[in-house]
């Protein structure tokens, strides 16, 4: 078979892929599928039967891809410790005072808690049930309530520990710490662009969401310790891999080893040991099962993926972009519509680990470093979180909101079509971040170049 056939048996299996996403298949199904009829195609039943079955071990017993069912350990048992709730009532009591002081809040107790969680819907889903419930009595606007919660659970893909940016990692075969401690600073300036945002809406029409007052400092200094054992997590975390006394891994289970911890001695504090026992189980489900998806999602993947290389795709894909007579910013800003457009209707995992075998090839030979791309096309994954059809944070808000009711037995369902409507100024706050991003490198690659 010719290199010209073997191309366009490559572009085939794209265009099938892509169709059978469209026609609502679950993308590790028809990536798998796709990928193993292909190999069929160039390489013969052997070949491909061979693939398909090294895939699975292969894949999942690498070193990197250990740190995932940690960082995700570490969000479910904060959660489940009642670590969440006290974050969100520091954060309460410390900038409710400004306009939009409740949102304020679930944005900064959001980003505190993606510090110690990889998973944005566990985010998303975690402060639906802790700030909903506060906003709607205080009368915030069931959008910006909504659009709020929706656009702070995505900070979970850019603060690490971020199961996106160890997905990345491993894909494109880069340094699992420095990707971490790259979407620090780029998740910084996330968090202050959307509160400067609802400060702004919120002082330009107040009944959107007043202040909260009534807190003294005292209630304010008050609220500190029962904040501050997410602060030792993201310490402990930060201060190993910018060290370089451990690997990612390595942080991830001592941070592990913390808020367990922390989660027995609030058992023995609360003599609930029965309570919270459930609850330990119940952490441990949750990890299992979002770690088994992410794992049966790259192994579907990567086995298209190698369907891909034998055809030759990432590599023609490459020698085009690079022959193209236009400046290599333009080339990224269109790699990037492409993304935003893309992810539309594809998951943001799913969507990174069937593009970036073709374009990360291409992104490198124009000159652009792999970290900063890591992280740029990583908050384009956090856009797409929120972007209809999918907007998978949002169906999650809505989910939640649906079950929760207020003291008196009020419904405080949100519907799907306001969870949109509430999120489309935090659509223009990430297109604002990203617009940051490209034209100052340096936000990204300045932590990475200082790590120990």
């Amino acid at each position: 078979m010719t290199g010209v056939d073997e191309f366009w048996i490559g572009i085939a299996g794209v265009v099938m892929l892509v169709t059978l996403v469209a026609l609502g298949v679950r993308v590790y199904i028809a990536a798998a599928l796709t990928g193993f009829l292909g190999l069929v195609l160039l390489k013969g039943w052997g070949v491909a039967a061979a693939v398909a079955g090294t895939i699975p071990h292969s894949k999942t017993v690498t070193y990197p891809l250990s740190v995932l069912p940690l960082f995700i350990l570490i969000g479910f048992l904060a959660f489940h410790a009642g670590l969440t709730g006290r974050l969100f009532e520091a954060a309460r009591r410390w900038v409710g005072w400004v306009p939009g002081g409740l949102a304020v809040s679930t944005v900064f107790a959001s980003a505190g808690f993606a510090a110690v969680s990889g998973a944005s819907t566990a985010t998303a889903a975690v402060f639906s049930r802790v700030a909903i419930p506060d906003m709607l009595k205080n009368r915030y606007g069931k959008r910006l309530t909504a659009g709020v919660i929706a656009a702070g659970g995505t900070l979970a893909s850019l603060i690490p520990p971020s199961a996106i940016l160890v997905i990345y990692a491993i894909i494109v075969e880069e340094s699992v710490g420095k990707l971490l401690l790259a979407g620090l600073l780029p998740g910084v300036v996330s968090v202050l662009i959307y509160a400067g945002l609802i400060v702004t809406m919120c002082s330009l029409r107040p009944d959107l969401g007043r202040p909260i007052s009534g807190f003294t400092w005292r209630d304010r200094l008050a609220s500190v310790p029962g904040a501050l054992p997410i602060f030792l997590v993201v310490g402990i975390i930060f201060g190993a891999l910018y060290s370089g006394a451990a690997t990612p891994t390595e942080a991830g289970a001592l941070g592990a080893m913390v808020v367990f911890g922390l989660y027995v001695f609030q058992a023995y504090r609360q003599r609930a040991f029965g309570e919270m026992r459930g609850r330990l189980r119940e952490a441990l489900m949750e990890t299992a099962k979002l770690t088994v998806m992410i794992f049966t999602l790259v192994w579907g993947v990567f086995l298209f993926v190698r369907f891909l290389g034998f055809a030759g795709l990432p590599g023609a894909f490459a020698d085009w972009v690079v022959d193209l007579d236009v400046p290599p910013l333009v080339i990224i800003v269109c790699i990037l519509l492409a993304y935003a457009i893309l992810g539309m209707f594809m998951d943001a995992i799913g969507m990174l680990v069937l593009t970036l075998p073709v374009v990360y090839p291409a992104v490198v030979a124009l000159g652009y470093d792999p970290i900063w791309f890591g992280i740029v096309v990583v908050k384009m994954a956090e856009i797409c979180l929120i972007t209809p059809p999918i907007g998978l944070n949002c169906f999650v808000v809505a989910g939640v909101a649906r079950e929760l009711h207020s003291a008196e037995g009020r419904s405080l369902a949100i519907p799907l079509q306001d969870v949109f409507r509430g999120i489309g100024p935090f659509f223009i706050a990430d297109v604002l971040t990203v617009a940051v991003l490209l034209a100052v490198p340096e936000v990204v690659l300045w932590l990475p170049k200082t790590m120990g």
